[in-house]
């Protein structure tokens, strides 16, 4: 079962995992929401779309938009609404 952690915290675990670009996106009900703290970060992936960043906050220190996810994905990636992928040191495994 794909697990994420960070700082000696699990953040995510769950059999339910989408991976793209060999990033495993997590259910957002598969994350503690008191460790997600909402970013103003954005990016655009071409063929994703706009990605929302969270900042991570485990085991008393912060990871600035460790984590990200598309709220409105294109329909190519429509595979991932409502998930959430982790880099940033964030170990998936």
């Amino acid at each position: 079962m794909p697990k994420a952690t960070w700082n000696g915290v699990t953040i995510a675990d769950s059999n339910d995992t989408v991976v793209v670009e060999g990033n495993h996106y997590f259910p957002i009900d598969a994350i503690d929401p008191t460790l997600l703290k909402p970013s103003s970060t954005t990016t655009v992936c071409g063929w994703k779309g706009t990605a929302n960043y969270y900042t991570l906050a485990a085991g008393g220190a912060e990871n600035k938009d460790a984590a990200w996810y598309y709220a409105e994905p294109k329909d190519a990636a429509k595979t991932i609404k409502g998930r959430v992928a982790f880099w940033k040191g964030v170990k998936v495994a």
